[in-house]
């Protein structure tokens, strides 16, 4: 199906064409030779593409009708020649389909469209060198050039990780912690910390060293604290024996007694 299909490359709508003398020796075809201002025929070219071969057909500009044709199977070559003394001329060979050839000079008005007559060829055979090194390699797999992502002796490769090492220490140091009055940060208590305040047995009362707490002025939470009534001092132990004897305290009710009765029950 590919063979059938006729692909356009390249239409120019101003050509003449041109007698090419017979040339004499191998030295290539000058424009300079031929009778430039009396061209044979005018008209546009199209360069059209069926499978692998291109071919370079001249047309009438109003009815389309060939004149004449050039099939090209390699560029450069034979088939397409550039002449020595100008880039807007060449030498095509036409073919008429019944093994008759002839060498035709082609020349463009503009040097643009030369470069593009030039380039359209260009293109169409590198595809074709393309395909055909598909189609070996297809066909020999094992011979096809492999890819290789190993490293070499010697060969070495760097990673920047600093980054990484800035975003683990950041997220380390995310540790929550609790804010005490007026915003400040305190720091946890010890795990099984206890208080550092002495217990003391049943029915002991403390010393009487330690002083009732200071009243605060202007705090209603310590005047309503301190208008509580407050238990009667214990009588004072001895001066050499500022606890008591623990023995007799624990074993005596009426101590007991005597210490409770100034407490106000709740």
């Amino acid at each position: 199906m590919e063979e059938d299909y006729e692909a356009v490359l390249c239409v120019k709508p101003a050509v003449h064409v041109y007698r090419v003398p017979p040339r004499a020796s191998n030295r290539g075809y000058r424009a300079a030779e031929w009778q430039l201002d009396q061209p044979a025929w005018s008209g546009r070219l199209r360069i059209t593409a069926k499978g692998k071969t291109a071919f370079i057909k001249l047309e009438d500009k109003t009815s389309g009708e060939l004149f004449a044709q050039a099939p090209v199977e390699q560029f450069p070559g034979i088939a397409v020649e550039s002449v020595t003394d100008s880039s807007r001329y060449f030498v095509i060979r036409i073919e008429d389909g019944n093994g008759r050839r002839a060498f035709i000079g082609v020349g463009f008005v503009d040097r643009g469209d030369a470069f593009d007559f030039n380039v359209a060829l260009q293109d169409h055979f590198k595809w074709v060198r393309q395909q055909n090194e598909l189609a070996k390699q297809a066909e020999n797999p094992d011979q096809a050039p492999k890819l290789d992502l190993g490293f070499k002796e010697g060969q070495t490769i760097k990673l920047n990780i600093a980054n990484m090492k800035k975003k683990e220490g950041a997220a380390g140091n995310t540790r929550p912690r609790s804010a005490g009055p007026g915003g400040l940060s305190l720091l946890p208590p010890p795990p099984g910390g206890k208080s550092s305040m002495p217990t003391l047995p049943s029915g002991e009362q403390p010393p009487s060293s330690l002083h009732p707490p200071t009243r605060l002025p202007g705090t209603p939470i310590t005047d309503s604290l301190l208008s509580w009534p407050q238990p009667a001092a214990a009588p004072s132990a001895p001066a050499t024996d500022v606890w008591g004897d623990f023995t007799k305290a624990s074993g005596s009710d009426s101590n007991q007694t005597q210490a409770n009765a100034g407490w106000v029950q709740f």
